[in-house]
């Protein structure tokens, strides 16, 4: 390691070679550094003088600004406080004699003749809209988006609560400047029925209310609360600006303020000039002194932030728990961070160098991560990122989500690929449970419905078994009776059969409606999968009073879809408008099933005569979990909706002008064979 050299170095030479340095005379660094210390003593002196000199300017300079500043803002805030005291006279005679047109454009006019800041007053309606201006058109604001609200809406609001005066935000009129509002409530009677607004230009507030002399001085501006400058006032042309102040005007308020700035004197000028050349030619003495040592503290300086942030970064750079890697444009891994490493099982030194296969690539899936692998090297890797199974060291595999992004160096020359690799894992594993637990639900639901229709099934079996049983015993009382002919059973036991079938069809149909199965998409009719339903909860209707009118179309309708998942939402929201109207006591206790057919679509309408549902609750209609009834899970309305939507339809609700409930779900139609 280099030894440092220090500041006395001729004398630390001098005393390791045995020299002596001679008694009464300066010693060699001293004697160098007495002009040095006198031009430093120097320039500090004249330093500190003009210092002195300039703060003491600065200061009286400074306090003058300030009372200049506050009495033209005391000065504005004097006139547009007069203003807001002729407008609510205005306002208040308006609403004395019923909005008089005449009374306002009269009044207007000589409001404006007498103040001059005023632009344009208008008279606009309870909601805002311009009924009455003075003069007609001077434009409009501008940059107000299509359905976006004017800017001087807010302040419409805010004077219509309040009762009060309000002024509005700044806006720029095209070919006018900047201007804002004075909305003033009209009141007649106690209600409101009006607002009377005054446009404020501020290029006139500035010109009028600004005198001469402070002009003069200064460059008054002003601003909004960004900073930007909406109004100028000057006197003087190609000046530079100096000191400046602010102070904020109230009103208007809204964020605008009053900035005064003077204008650089040119003795103070000159003044400056000259202490400048003084101290650079004192400095310029100095500088060939202070050049090494200064290049050696920037160099060490330089050094030190360098290491402090290698080690800031290296901090960071353990601190992630996204994986991150580097390739280059080979394929080959030139970095991995230690969270990469933690992921896979493999240690820095083991990764970096290697070429694919890599040794966290699943083996059974060689063949598709090379895909990916060339894919991303081609640079044609998906920017919403990929999902990939990699392999730990112990064996474990598990799912990586990667983002890959060009790793580009200094020279802005693109050098391989950046990826950030994140352990989505037990997101997977999250996934698939909640898959897994909504089939539980649907599942559920659908034994509910099986526990709800027992009754149903019980009145559909009974039917039969009573007529098979009648034909039995006939056929039986014909075989003892004597000279009976075999054709004579002929008509009954092919009634028998017919009954025995249609009680098979009973219990097919409900096995298959609660057996837990995938969805099965096949061919089926509309027309006949409501005639189904409709038949299958026309029990249940009738035993709670309820008429079940069902108008289908003559043309055939038909889908691909599960019969049963489709039944089961017909059913469900059938059942819901038939309890809807169990809720009610008298009215109209019929439930509308239409089908018809949309642009392509087959369009259900299920509609109940019941109370409706509330304003309130229609957002959380088909969340899970959320329902109206006192005993219900509130999940049928999601499940339907998840029914449809894997049928790729729509499920939605609208509320009927007349009362009651409407539910629609569309279904696409079977494209012809």
């Amino acid at each position: 390691m280099k030894r440092r050299r220090s500041a006395n170095f001729p004398l630390n030479f001098l005393a390791e070679t045995g020299a002596r340095v001679p008694n009464g005379l300066p010693s060699r660094p001293a004697f160098q550094a007495m002009p040095s210390i006198a031009m430093v003593l120097v320039v500090m002196l004249l330093g500190v003088l003009l210092w002195l000199l300039h703060r003491s300017d600065q200061e009286e300079e400074r306090l003058t600004l300030i009372k200049d500043i506050l009495w033209v803002e005391q000065n504005i805030h004097f006139h547009l406080t007069s203003d807001e005291e002729k407008l609510a006279q205005l306002a208040g005679d308006l609403g004395r004699r019923s909005l008089s047109l005449e009374i306002l454009e009269n009044s207007a006019r000589a409001l404006i003749a007498n103040n001059p800041e005023f632009e344009r007053l208008l008279l606009r309606d309870i909601d805002g809209q311009l009924a009455v201006a003075v003069p007609p058109s001077l434009g409009e604001p501008s940059g107000v988006a299509a359905g976006e609200a004017a800017p001087w809406w807010p302040a419409f609001l805010l004077a219509r609560s309040t009762g009060r005066v309000a002024w509005s935000p700044p806006y720029i009129v095209p070919g006018r400047g900047a201007a804002f509002e004075a909305h003033v409530p009209v009141y007649q009677d106690h209600a409101f029925v009006g607002m009377l607004v005054a446009v404020v230009s501020v290029d006139a507030v500035l010109t009028h209310h600004v005198p001469w002399w402070v002009a003069e001085k200064y460059k008054i501006e002003i601003v909004d609360s960004g900073g930007v400058v909406l109004g100028a006032k000057t006197g003087v042309e190609l000046a530079q600006p100096g000191t400046s102040h602010q102070v904020r005007l109230e009103p208007p308020g809204q964020g605008l303020a009053v900035v005064a700035t003077v204008y650089t004197a040119e003795g103070k000028l000159v003044r400056n000039v000259l202490a400048a050349a003084i101290f650079i030619l004192a400095l310029l003495a100095l500088s060939s002194l202070a050049l090494a040592r200064r290049h050696v503290r920037r160099r060490l300086a330089a050094e030190k932030a360098l290491g402090e942030e290698h080690a800031f970064r290296k901090a960071m750079e353990d601190s992630l728990t996204v994986g991150m890697r580097a390739r280059d444009l080979d394929g080959r891994v030139t970095y991995v961070n230690p969270a990469f490493c933690r992921m896979v099982g493999w240690q820095p030194e083991e990764l970096v160098g290697i070429v694919p296969p890599m040794p966290y690539w699943v083996p059974e899936l060689l063949d598709e991560t090379m895909r990916m692998h060339h894919k991303v090297l081609a640079g044609n890797a998906p920017r919403d990122g990929f999902e990939i199974q990699f392999r730990r060291r112990s064996g474990e595999v598990f799912w990586a989500l990667i983002y890959e992004a060009p790793l580009i160096d200094a020279g802005g020359q693109h050098t391989g690929w950046m990826a950030s690799v994140v352990d989505i894992t037990e997101r997977k594993a999250a996934e698939e449970l909640a898959h897994q637990q909504q089939e539980k639900l649907q599942r559920t639901s659908r034994l509910i419905t099986m526990g709800e229709m027992a009754s149903t099934l019980a009145h559909e079996l009974n039917q039969p078994l009573s007529a098979i049983a009648s034909y039995a015993t006939g056929c039986l009382n014909r075989l003892g009776a004597a000279g009976f002919s075999p054709e004579e059973l002929r008509a009954p036991l092919s009634k028998l059969v017919a009954q025995a079938q249609r009680a098979g069809q009973i219990i097919r149909r409900v096995h298959d409606f609660v057996r837990k199965s995938e969805p099965q998409l096949r061919r089926c009719s509309l027309q006949e999968l409501l005639t189904d339903s409709v038949a299958f909860i026309e029990l249940d209707a009738k035993k709670n009073g309820v008429g079940i009118a069902l108008d289908l179309p003559v043309g055939a309708l038909e889908v691909d879809g599960d019969k049963v998942l489709l039944e089961q939402v017909v059913m469900n929201l059938a059942r819901n408008g038939i309890e809807a109207m169990n809720q009610m006591k008298g009215g109209k206790r019929r439930l509308d099933v239409t089908l018809q057919e949309q642009d392509g679509q087959a369009l259900v309408r299920i509609r109940d005569f019941g109370s409706g549902i509330a304003a309130e609750v229609e957002a959380s209609l088909f969340q899970p979990f959320f329902t109206t009834k006192e005993e219900g899970m509130g999940m049928g309305l999601n499940i339907c909706r998840s029914i449809i939507e894997f049928h790729r339809g729509r499920l939605w609700f609208e509320p009927h002008p007349q009362g009651g409930s409407v539910f629609v779900f569309s279904l696409p139609l079977r494209s012809p064979a």
